[in-house]
């Protein structure tokens, strides 16, 4: 089995509270729904690399520290009958990172784990969103899952 693309998570304390940041497509792919970040993986890229650069591209944010998350995004197309894939990862964002959209989207929102799980249009986004709350916010992160490559957060 081999995955085409990605999703990242990305959390950031604003306040001190937990926050997640899901983003409201501006593209005829899932338009004016509400998701995390996803994206496909280019030619030669690892899954991380593509998970940094469509972090990049969508929201301009370069600081954070990146985690594998251990959980996959799934989605069934009836249109082109194929199951999508995708492991998810875990960006950890600086309090001043300030997000800067691309053309990909029209909106987003910083929202607590509640919110977001009420908010996020696809069924199954709400499971993941648990799945991180509980392994990401409720217990620390292990070391183990952290992505450890030169340049990241800086």
């Amino acid at each position: 089995m081999c995955s085409t693309g990605i999703a990242v998570v990305l959390l950031k304390k604003i306040n001190g509270l937990d926050k997640v940041l899901l983003l409201k497509r501006a593209t005829p792919v899932f338009k004016d729904m509400w998701c995390y970040i996803g994206g496909s993986l280019e030619q030669g890229e690892q899954a991380w690399e593509a998970a940094l650069r469509e972090v990049k591209e969508e929201t301009g944010i370069t600081k954070l520290a990146l985690y594998s998350s251990n959980t996959f995004d799934q989605i069934y197309s009836p249109v082109e009958n194929y199951l999508y894939i995708a492991p998810v990862f875990v960006g950890i964002v600086e309090e001043n990172q300030e997000v800067r959209l691309n053309n990909e989207h029209s909106e987003y929102k910083w929202l607590s784990f509640e919110e977001a799980k009420e908010f996020v249009t696809l069924p199954g986004n709400d499971e993941v969103l648990t799945f991180i709350e509980k392994h990401f916010i409720k217990k620390k992160p292990t070391e183990w899952l952290r992505i450890r490559v030169e340049n990241v957060g800086e």
